[in-house]
């Protein structure tokens, strides 16, 4: 997350977008007075200036808007545009999975991913609660006129924020999983609807199909 005052806008980095990408090309232009919340390099140099401050909810990389009320005076944050990553479910759903199966942190999806095969995995009940409870939208819910930027459509959707920023962005290939590039041959009849059932608000928000071409 990066919560830009100067510029007037607020990152909300959801996971598996390709939001590491989006925080490391706008760290590279980070004004002096933005405040940077995750683990890319500069975040982590600024982090003790978040020592002590007191959120409505769990300050950290993925949090959603409505966590991070407190951190600025409640009008000040209310002018700022929320700005925000989405992607292909299906795609997604396939690079969470690998991405998780690599990792050796505790935590009950790690563990999930590690057990059992893709369809396993997606048909765990948790799972697809956690994906009903949060699509894209909870994540900017609040905010003013947010931003949404589709990551199968960069050159679409990027300038509209590119014009509140004033310079172009350019998006290095940051956190990609080892599975092939084309996510359609992971599924089967029963994994492809149920992906259709969980991420059902995402899929209707932002017209995503699974016949869409995979990106390169």
């Amino acid at each position: 997350m990066i919560v830009s005052p100067g510029r007037g806008y607020v990152f909300v980095h959801i996971p598996k977008t390709g939001g590491t990408s989006m925080a490391l090309a706008l760290e590279d232009r980070a004004r002096a007075d933005d405040i940077l919340i995750g683990d890319t390099p500069k975040a982590r140099r600024r982090r003790g200036r978040l020592k002590g401050v007191r959120v409505a909810g769990r300050l950290w990389k993925h949090s959603k808007l409505r966590d991070i009320r407190g951190l600025l005076p409640e009008a000040e944050l209310a002018r700022l545009r929320p700005v925000t990553l989405v992607r292909n479910p299906w795609d997604r759903m396939v690079s969470y999975y690998h991405w998780l199966r690599v990792q050796s942190f505790d935590h009950p999806a790690v563990a999930l991913a590690k057990a059992t095969d893709f369809a396993g995995f997606l048909r765990d009940r948790e799972l697809g609660e956690m994906l009903r409870r949060n699509p894209y939208s909870s994540y900017v819910r609040g905010g003013c006129d947010p931003i949404f930027i589709r990551l199968e459509h960069l050159a679409e959707d990027l300038p509209s924020f590119e014009s509140l920023l004033g310079f172009r962005i350019e998006m290095p290939v940051a956190n990609r999983s080892a599975r092939a590039a084309d996510w359609r041959g992971y599924y089967d009849a029963e994994t492809r609807v149920r992906v259709s059932e969980i991420c059902a608000a995402d899929i209707a928000a932002f017209g995503y199909r699974f016949e869409q071409a995979h990106r390169a």
